[in-house]
């Protein structure tokens, strides 16, 4: 019988070519680093923390090259607590605090941040792209003194965040990327969606309407059109379950896909640093045609007045632009637990709405190879990309204005 099952191995498919000195070198000659992200404790962070820390992220942000990539990633998987009943020093109650949390069941949190440094092309290119019309497979960007130049701001950035006290980030290794023999690093963790030790690679299938993970089925869900961005946002919202009338309990404005999001998930967040200079006169040139135009329809002035209050807002106040792309992968080895999955993360989406009391979001539910991105463009007064400390957009204290809508196909 004939096999027409199309397959192939994952290192002819897979984008990465090396991993030196602490960097991962991509294909396409991207080059990438990567950190271990310690944030606060949950229900310990006040509204002023959660501004001084998103204020650091912003001041991060500014320090990167253009054409770079700030990917911040949020795991969030399922665990059975384990007591340290063998230490020695233990008391009578802490021995019972052990005993009585054994093999409960808890999300565990871990966060990582990934700064890429890309060139023009590559950061508007589409799934569409083949180095065929090329004449050099290495962009013309790649040299000596731009590398040097991208690692110096990726050290201000670490400084950066150190220094609020608040967020540590600690550079990861080559053996913690990779792997050794004796423990699985983060790539081989990420292809298998799992926080333990690896000892070999699963199948990965991506049919049309689903995609699989061995055993593993994803579901991916992300904001498809502007019209579903809330229409204020801010770092932290109050939790009302903990809170009273004489205290407050804050939590941060994206908590909902975070860790209040009771199921195997990852949060990821993506900041990409175009051109601003050039990101204005373009948006200066589609104001002009809108002018133009605006005499056969009244949507075209209703827009060249949004692009004209954008334009105001970025020269004023000195505003960076800047794209972004948000997005909740979660998994789970169950058909009926996986479409319960899908309820919950629509339902985390909407939270963010419902705060505010406006329109409800709308959320467009991903799989396989119908998956797409969402990009914007909108101004770096307060972006943040923090998930499970901060909200993802943050442009306080007026409401999202600006936003243009670039599909990715």
């Amino acid at each position: 019988m004939r096999n027409t099952l199309k397959a192939t191995t994952l290192e002819s498919k897979l984008p990465l070519l090396a991993v030196e000195h602490g960097c991962i070198i991509s294909k396409d000659a991207d080059i990438t680093v990567a950190f271990e992200v310690s944030l606060p404790e949950l229900f310990t962070v006040t509204s002023q923390e959660y501004e001084a820390m998103h204020g650091a992220w912003c001041k991060a942000i500014k320090v990167l090259p253009h054409y770079s990539v700030a990917h911040k990633q949020d795991w969030f998987v399922s665990e059975n607590y384990k007591p340290e009943l063998q230490k020695d020093n233990l008391s009578f109650l802490d021995r019972s605090f052990e005993r009585h949390f054994n093999e409960r069941p808890y999300l565990a949190h871990k966060c990582y941040l990934f700064l890429t440094k890309t060139t023009k092309e590559r950061m508007r290119q589409q799934s569409n792209f083949s180095t065929l019309c090329r004449g050099r497979i290495t962009p013309k960007e790649l040299n000596h003194e731009m590398v040097v130049k991208f690692m110096e701001s990726v050290e201000q950035f670490e400084r950066i965040i150190n220094d609020t006290g608040y967020i540590r980030l600690r550079r990861l290794s080559d053996d913690e990327l990779v792997g050794t023999d004796k423990a699985s690093g983060l790539i081989e963790k990420y292809m298998s969606l799992t926080m333990d030790d690896v000892t070999c690679l699963e199948d990965i299938d991506l049919d049309a309407r689903q995609m699989r993970i061995g055993d593993k089925m994803l579901c991916l869900h992300t904001l498809s059109d502007t019209d579903d961005l809330p229409s204020k946002v801010s770092t932290d919202n109050r939790y009302e379950r903990l809170s009273t009338d004489r205290s407050d309990c804050r939590l941060s404005f994206a908590s909902p896909v975070g860790l209040l999001l009771p199921c195997n998930h990852i949060y990821n967040q993506y900041i990409l640093i175009d051109d601003h200079d050039e990101n204005l006169a373009k948006f200066e040139k589609t104001a002009r045609n809108m002018n133009s135009l605006s005499r056969y329809s009244r949507s075209n002035a209703i827009n060249k007045e949004w692009i004209d209050r954008y334009l105001n807002e970025a020269h004023s106040y000195g505003l960076t632009s800047v794209r972004a792309h948000f997005n909740v992968m979660a998994w789970s080895d169950d058909t009926e637990e996986l479409r319960r999955i899908k309820n919950d993360v629509g339902a985390s989406w909407q939270q963010w709405d419902v705060c505010h009391g406006t329109t409800l979001l709308t959320v467009r539910h991903c799989s396989g190879r119908q998956c797409r991105e969402m990009r914007l463009i909108f101004l770096l007064r307060k972006v943040s990309i923090l998930s499970s400390s901060l909200p993802p957009v943050s442009l306080l204290p007026k409401p999202i204005i600006g936003v243009v809508y670039r599909p990715s196909g």
